[in-house]
């Protein structure tokens, strides 16, 4: 039951990141989602823009800390740690 909280909470972290990338080109960039994502992987900043719709894991986690829901906010906490690991190596190869 724990590792099924910490999974859902990890799918909840990973969505809202995905949710924050989508929101985040769509109301600061003039292009098209398809566009600016070939553009950033053109010009290196594609991390950037996954770290920032990281910040929308946030609100899933307070929510989950307010619930009392530890195991699920530990799964997005897990998800925003493994985003971070995933920009960070990107970043070096």
């Amino acid at each position: 039951m724990i590792k099924q909280n910490v999974f859902i909470g990890f799918l909840t972290g990973i969505a809202a990141n995905i949710g924050g990338v989508i929101l985040y080109v769509t109301l600061l960039s003039r292009a098209d989602l398809d566009a600016t994502l070939k553009d950033a992987v053109e010009n290196d900043y594609l991390g950037k823009i996954i770290a920032l719709g990281a910040v929308i894991n946030f609100l899933p986690f307070f929510v989950f800390l307010k619930k009392k829901q530890n195991y699920h906010a530990r799964g997005v906490l897990l998800a925003t740690v493994s985003v971070a690991v995933a920009v960070a190596i990107y970043k070096f190869f």
